[in-house]
């Protein structure tokens, strides 16, 4: 079947799309009444101002991101084999770097799928879809899945906020298989629990991989508290590396509930305990109560998801880091962090910085950490290399 074709405009930046930059903003194109007609998910090669073809795109008028690049061969076929092709690599890099089958398996269009991300939990699978393109596909996507890794549970989660830019409604099912309950997923020494059709995003977050295995080294006989912890991801992490005692403090009880039940699977359960509330007011009662840890961890939201809120991003990581700050015993370690693309390490730093001094404390930084291997980066989107990890030691 031919693809329809669309046509960058005069002076949009085509060298940036040949050199790897995947998107094409609507701004750039030539919208005239056949382009705006085209159905969202749609197909079509990208032709350049002289109309000299780049390649295989998928089109939707409906976002801002109006063509994301999915092939720069123009005669390229999109079906299941495609698909099935960009898994097998994708799946062999993490093969290469993991004994068990628990990783972000696509990272979206570091892994050469714009807009898809699929984390892999044994033999479950959730898919988010956050782009036209792969909604239209997602059966074939799923076949090809299924085929490339032997997952027998599919999960589509369709929720978030991507997929409000394309358009595309909120939806979470289980495609193929079944789920009796959350999945148990270990990593680095601790027992996980991801429910992985109501919690949040895919049911864990593998990027932290690398920073609670840090962490872990500075824990061992120590006391942490883990702020922002859903389900436990760096108080279990540090329960495992000999932590005498972790508190998660979360706003979401299920989230608890579940970081509960990961440490009693560890048999951890006497030196871990909760407490929900907000974050921030949380923080400031345990000053209040005069307490104090050798190792605090605060993982917030992305308090910055775009450039327009930046500013006050950045303004909460500050605060994050002043009410933290006086948490942490002399000779102490703080670790923030930020999974805002729109706050660059710099600015998260300087925030961090403010924020530590503001808390009457000074230190010096003995870590920066990012996503795992798990979590390619395209060269060319920064908007790939979203999270940043900050550790901290406070000697006053």
């Amino acid at each position: 079947m031919t693809m329809p074709t669309i046509r960058l405009m005069p002076k949009a930046e085509a060298r940036a799309i040949r050199h790897g930059f995947p998107w094409v903003y609507s701004n750039e194109l030539v919208t005239d009444r056949r382009t705006k007609a085209i159905e969202p998910g749609t197909l079509a090669v990208l032709e350049d101002s002289a109309r000299t073809p780049m390649g295989v795109v998928a089109v939707n008028p409906q976002s801002r991101i109006i063509a994301r690049m999915l092939d720069r061969d123009p005669e390229a076929v999109i079906d299941r084999d495609w698909l099935a092709a960009r898994l097998r690599a994708a799946l062999a890099h993490r093969e290469a770097l993991y004994d068990a089958p628990f990783y972000r398996l696509v990272h979206a269009e570091a892994d050469g799928l714009p807009g898809v991300v699929i984390d892999r939990f044994g033999d479950a699978a959730v898919i988010q879809p956050n782009a036209a393109w792969a909604e239209v596909l997602l059966d074939d996507l799923a076949a090809a899945l299924a085929e490339v890794t032997g997952v027998s549970t599919i999960v589509k989660n369709g929720s978030g906020r991507a997929r409000g830019l394309e358009g595309l409604p909120d939806e979470t099912l289980v495609m193929t298989g079944a789920l009796d309950g959350p999945v148990p997923v270990s990593m680095n020494g601790a027992t996980y629990m991801a429910d992985l059709t109501g919690g949040q995003k895919t049911g864990l977050f593998f990027d932290q991989r690398d920073n609670h295995a840090f962490v872990q080294r500075l824990v061992k006989r120590r006391r942490m508290l883990d702020v922002f912890s859903h389900v436990g991801g760096f108080s279990l992490a540090s329960l495992a590396g000999g932590a005498t005692q972790a508190l998660a403090v979360d706003s979401s009880a299920p989230a608890l509930e579940l970081a509960e039940q990961g440490a009693g699977a560890m048999g951890a359960g006497d030196r871990f305990a909760t407490r929900k509330g907000d974050a921030f007011d949380v923080m400031a009662a345990l000053a209040d109560e005069g307490e104090r840890f050798d190792v605090v961890v605060c993982d917030p939201p992305a308090f910055a998801p775009n450039r327009q809120a930046l500013d006050a991003g950045l303004r909460a990581y500050e605060r994050v880091a002043r009410l933290a700050a006086p948490l942490v015993a002399p000779g102490g370690y703080l670790c923030l962090c930020s999974c805002s693309h729109a706050a660059d390490l710099t600015k998260f730093r300087n925030a961090s910085a403010r924020g530590i001094g503001k808390g009457g404390r000074r230190g010096q930084i003995i870590w920066t950490g990012f996503a795992g291997p798990d979590h390619p980066q395209l060269p060319q989107l920064a908007e790939s290399g979203y999270l940043k990890s900050l550790v901290f030691r406070l000697s006053e």
